[in-house]
């Protein structure tokens, strides 16, 4: 399985959506919203706002590691 290592991350405030580059080796616990400025965090039970909040996984996640 090839990683995917691009993640469309949208708001919940305010539906705003950013392509972002996933980092391999970290996990990302925060993301601020570049449109309203909202802090979002990984829901409880994920282990990073990709997971929350993307269209793709962490690429822990993608390889059914544990997560960062």
């Amino acid at each position: 399985m090839e990683l995917q290592l691009t993640s469309t991350i949208t708001c919940p405030n305010c539906g705003h959506t950013k392509e972002e580059q996933m980092p391999l080796e970290s996990c990302v616990f925060f993301y601020e919203c570049e449109n309203c400025k909202t802090v979002l965090r990984a829901k409880d039970g994920d282990c990073c706002v990709y997971c929350s909040y993307g269209t793709k996984a962490c690429p822990s996640i993608q390889e059914k590691k544990s997560c960062c």
